[in-house]
């Protein structure tokens, strides 16, 4: 059966997926609002079940994070989803998305708008509430498949992929070894649906500056300023970029001080670190290692140096490719002409390439401005990335895998 054939009425549902994105989007699910990630799972667990599938609500452990004070705090995490249909079957795939966005609650940029005919402005509707909807459907439209007992899938969708999926990720690396394929529904690279081919690895690290408390004005000489000597510390991580081919670091956030008339004895810094390759951990490790411990012998202070990398670098290599350039081919047939590029960029596509699960992971909608108070996303995308995703899994089922084994 032609694929043309079988995808050509997802049009017909474009203005309902449109609303949908909206509707979605006008849910604060930041990754630390609970209450928010709460109700947008009950939203997703509403519309998962019309595909007849069984499910799952999942409590996921607290995770540690630096507070402003300088001290480790547990930070509870939202429900993780699972939803799963014929595990019998020859062929499996593992389908993931997230429902956490970056925008907090008093973040200004909180309610989705249909622009135009074409464009829907708002928090997420790209990275990725759109990106669920593409899930949801291309999965409805492929249950209507011939070919659909041969094909079981599993959809797995977190609270905290913003911030790491530190909390989610053990269960991801579980799953992934129990398929075949891996899809992952983050927004394409561009408005033309270029997919990201190899990702680099991310860390995340706080250094934490301790120094000592004193009058401005009457014992100036006694105090120990911490934002003086973290400025020199971001300085000296900022010096180490260029330094070592593709790794970034960025400082991100700076906490510190409070009345102007105190001599500031602590302040915070946190940094996001980019790697393509994963011995560049331990370069970039020895530096800020090598940076804190300098800093140390400094009078008066105390510097301390917290966090880890939580993804490997993606490689397009092997399997992998084959996969890629069977949804090159798909898009052909399509009309889509699918192409990649690398990017600086990490999901939890990384997260499954880690666990050994060929995917792709920029199956979402097509848009630009994520993580921004312009982010926005293309109606029409909607319909073609439903048509490439469902005509993935009907290829899949056909018997695709044959000469692809794990």
């Amino acid at each position: 059966m032609k694929v043309e054939n079988y995808i050509r009425d997802i049009e017909t549902q474009r203005e309902s997926m449109a609303e949908r994105v909206i509707q979605w989007a006008n849910i604060n699910s930041n990754s630390f609002h609970v209450p928010g990630l709460e109700r947008m799972a009950a939203v997703l667990t509403q519309a998962f079940s019309g595909l007849g599938c069984a499910g799952d609500v999942l409590s996921l452990p607290p995770i540690e994070r630096v507070d402003a004070t300088g001290l480790p705090k547990s930070v509870d995490l939202g429900p993780m989803l699972r939803f799963w249909k014929r595990p019998e079957a020859p062929v499996q795939v593992l389908l993931v998305g997230h429902m956490d966005t970056v925008y907090e609650l008093d973040h200004p940029f909180q309610t989705a708008i249909r622009k135009n005919d074409q464009v829907i402005q708002g928090p997420g509707v790209s990275d990725m509430k759109g990106g669920l909807c593409v899930m949801l459907e291309a999965l409805s439209a492929f249950e209507q498949s011939s070919a659909v007992d041969q094909l079981g899938w599993e959809v797995l969708i977190n609270p905290d992929e913003e911030i790491g999926s530190l909390g989610s990720a053990p269960f991801l690396a579980e799953r992934a070894k129990a398929h075949h394929i891996g899809l992952v529904f983050e927004p394409a690279m561009d408005e033309i649906g270029t997919l990201a081919g190899e990702r680099k690895g991310s860390g995340k690290f706080t250094l934490i500056v301790h120094g000592r408390a004193a009058h401005a004005g009457r014992d100036f000489a006694a105090g120990r300023n911490a934002i003086l000597l973290l400025a020199e510390i971001i300085s000296q991580i900022n010096a180490l970029n260029g330094k070592h081919t593709g790794v970034t670091l960025n400082i991100g956030q700076i906490q510190g001080g409070g009345s102007v008339n105190v001599v500031p004895a602590l302040a915070i810094c946190r940094v996001d670190v980019r790697i393509p390759a994963i011995e560049d951990e331990a370069w970039v490790r020895e530096r800020l290692e090598h940076i804190v411990a300098a800093a140390n012998k400094t009078e008066g202070f105390k510097v301390e140096l917290r966090g880890t990398f939580s993804r490997k670098p993606k490689a397009l290599l092997g399997k992998t490719r084959e996969l890629y350039e069977l949804v090159a081919e798909l898009g052909k047939e399509l009309g889509q002409s699918i192409t990649w590029k690398p990017s600086g960029g990490c999901c939890d596509g990384n997260n499954l390439a880690a666990a050994g699960l060929p995917n792709v992971d920029t199956l979402g909608v097509c848009g630009g401005k994520i993580h921004s108070e312009e982010e926005y996303v293309l109606v029409d995308s909607l319909v073609s990335r439903v048509q490439l995703t469902a005509a993935l899994l009907v290829r899949l089922s056909e018997g695709w895998l044959k000469n692809f084994h794990r």
